[in-house]
């Protein structure tokens, strides 16, 4: 399986993504605030392009209004719709799966529900619960602070990476994650930790602005990738004014992010 990747990027350079990502990522509260954004999720379902619509949890720090959230689904039809889940809280998160699997969309829009947690036993419980609730694709989000606990190394960004890497293989060794099921990730720490997920069948795609946002500060990733992190978010630079050298950083890492991980 060919494992699709997107990356975030600001407004100005929403059309040229086009070229570098394989799918289009849409964060939902950006839709309510800006026109030129939500005309071009409009194009791009026009065109046939494949859309996974985020909750925004990660930008707002808890999901979109549930109101707006079912607003925008229910306009753009997207191909997957991330259901609203909670910063590592596995109960909530499970609870909510739980109430959206009944929620009625669009036809053709996929629910996807998000792992949350503080432990294995969190992640494995819940896992298996959104199966058992008939979600057909399942995410990991890179931030867990589980994922921190479980490697430990002094560097804190390879920890999370390996820690999200551990998780997910031990998941895959207790047979609670299958070769047929279908995996996203979301984000990541640092950008090579997707080389070590290739010979895993079940990850389907993967999102992250990382090479994005390293562009934009100037950060050209080496061909081992980076050992750091810049913790802006996307949207803190939606609408900054892009100059020509960012756009070569940019484009230089969206290159080199497939090289590096073999994608």
């Amino acid at each position: 399986m060919k494992v699709k990747v997107s990356h975030e990027v600001p407004l100005q350079l929403l059309s040229q993504s086009e070229e570098f990502n394989d799918y289009d990522y849409c964060l939902p509260h950006l839709l309510d605030q800006f026109p030129t954004y939500e005309a071009y999720f409009r194009e791009a379902k026009k065109k046939g392009r494949y859309i996974i619509m985020d909750n925004s949890l990660h930008e707002l720090g808890e999901a979109y209004d549930t109101s707006r959230l079912l607003h925008w689904v229910s306009e753009l039809e997207p191909n997957e719709f991330i259901v609203p889940d909670v910063w590592e809280n596995a109960a909530i998160s499970v609870r909510n799966a739980r109430t959206w699997a009944s929620v009625e969309l669009p036809e053709g829009v996929n629910k996807v529900a998000v792992v949350q947690g503080k432990s294995y036993t969190d992640f494995a419980t819940s896992y298996q619960s959104y199966k058992w609730f008939g979600y057909k694709k399942i995410a990991f989000s890179y931030g867990a602070s589980w994922f921190q606990e479980c490697f430990q190394h002094p560097n804190p960004y390879v920890a999370k990476m390996m820690g999200r890497l551990k998780t997910i293989n031990n998941l895959y060794k207790n047979n609670i994650i299958s070769d047929f099921d279908k995996v996203h990730l979301l984000g990541c720490n640092l950008p090579q930790e997707f080389l070590y997920y290739k010979d895993f069948k079940f990850i389907e795609s993967i999102d992250t602005s990382n090479p994005v946002m390293h562009g934009l500060k100037g950060i050209r990733y080496s061909e081992g990738g980076l050992l750091h992190k810049d913790k802006e978010k996307i949207d803190e630079n939606f609408t900054r004014k892009i100059t020509p050298k960012q756009i070569e950083d940019i484009l230089y890492n969206t290159r080199m992010f497939r090289k590096i991980n073999n994608l």
